[in-house]
């Protein structure tokens, strides 16, 4: 990996030198990881579709838009703007519906990028100087450079997997596309990837969706679709706590033995990516059996992104759960990436060794602690605030009468 990181920061670099003068830039011969762009800042249904390269070909492109190959590897905030802050964003305007017409040329590479297994090579002819990319962002993760696309024209074969060449012939709700590849080993981002070039669903109903929406919609999907699942299991035996820290996002993740509920509570610490402040800024939304009706406004899309890896682990050991989530964002992740550092750092607090209660107090009495101990913040507050643990408690109160 390091060998990886030595290379690509590298070739970085030289090409920066190369090019201190982004003004003389028209053409390129370059590769794509592969990553395409759906922007959702015009009038909708406009939008802004763009292909991401470097400027130069990179032997290791891929690793450009492989979040869970920087999270695995520990990359840091720096190493994931460098590679973020060094792709080009060439992109045109369209339709949404135009994902429909077959004499789309720039939407039809756009779709060949989204829908390849391999990095694609491909020649760029851009209409305008290049610019800055995207602001930090919530959900998306950063881009550096941004320039309208004037011609385009892919110079390989693209590979596009077997399965996923049958879901997008068949005639099938997009949704059904989804839970089919997610099954068959698609990770969540090349789903939303596939989603946003509108390939997916009934041909009737196939438009370009951005990729904000791609993003978190792709998590909702895949996360109900799981829910379903958990709800027919029994309930987990003991209360069970997990807690950890990656790019400076600290959770703590309790479960309870119960029906499925969701609460999550979001806490920017002065300092933070989203805090500028002195004082600490709270969000927080919830979900009970039944699910949302409307879209978690507060928390946007860390909640959907939060939920996913919690559900897969109660698949995982086949158990119904309520959760409780907090999520600290430290002072230390000073830069946004994307909404894909809160599904990693949910999945590297489950990875760690849970620690296990027989009573609830046990658990909540050790959480504040370790928010202390370890994290510097007492969650005692959020306890005080929770719809979760207020039901939780009228529940049992119940139990104890009947």
């Amino acid at each position: 990996m390091g060998d990886i990181r030595f290379e690509v920061i590298k070739k970085i670099a030289e090409v920066n030198f190369k090019y201190k003068n982004l003004d003389k830039i028209s053409e390129l011969n370059t590769n794509s990881p592969p990553s395409v762009f759906v922007g959702s800042k015009l009038k909708y249904p406009l939008v802004n579709v763009g292909i991401l390269s470097p400027l130069e070909k990179d032997d290791n492109v891929w690793v450009y838009d492989d979040p869970k190959y920087w999270a695995k590897h520990n990359f840091g905030i720096k190493d994931v703007l460098g590679l973020r802050n060094n792709l080009l964003n060439s992109r045109f305007r369209s339709k949404v519906t135009d994902s429909r017409l077959e004499n789309n040329k720039f939407v039809q590479i756009a779709q060949e990028l989204a829908l390849s297994s391999k990095p694609v090579d491909v020649e760029i002819e851009l209409q305008k100087k290049i610019g800055s990319g995207l602001k930090k962002d919530r959900i998306l993760s950063p881009q550096g450079m941004a320039a309208p696309l004037k011609k385009a024209k892919i110079t390989n074969n693209v590979k596009i997997d077997r399965k996923l060449d049958r879901v997008i012939s068949d005639e099938i709700k997009a949704s059904e596309g989804i839970e089919y590849l997610y099954k068959n080993k698609f990770n969540e981002s090349t789903l939303s990837k596939i989603l946003s070039v509108g390939v997916l669903g009934l041909k009737k109903d196939k438009k370009l969706v951005p990729t904000r929406w791609s993003i978190t919609a792709t998590d909702d999907i895949i996360g109900k679709k799981i829910c379903e699942r958990i709800k027919e299991y029994k309930w987990i035996e003991n209360h069970e706590l997990f807690f950890g820290e990656f790019f400076g996002n600290v959770y703590l993740i309790m479960l309870f033995p119960n029906i499925w509920s969701y609460e999550l509570f979001e806490l920017y610490l002065p300092g933070s990516s989203w805090n500028s402040s002195n004082e600490i800024k709270a969000a927080t939304d919830f979900e009970g059996y039944g699910g949302r009706k409307n879209y978690a406004s507060d928390t946007a899309g860390g909640y959907y992104a939060s939920r996913l890896p919690i559900l897969e682990y109660l698949k995982k050991i086949k158990r119904q759960a309520s959760v409780l989530a907090i999520r600290i964002e430290l002072p230390s992740y000073w830069a946004a990436l994307g909404v894909w550092v809160v599904r990693e750092s949910v999945r590297k607090a489950l990875d760690h060794r849970k620690l296990e209660f027989a009573e609830i107090n046990e658990m909540l009495n050790s959480t504040k602690k370790i928010g202390m101990i370890k994290f510097g913040f007492n969650p005692e507050k959020v306890f005080k605030k929770s719809r979760l643990l207020e039901n939780l408690k009228t529940q049992t109160n119940l139990g104890k009468w009947f």
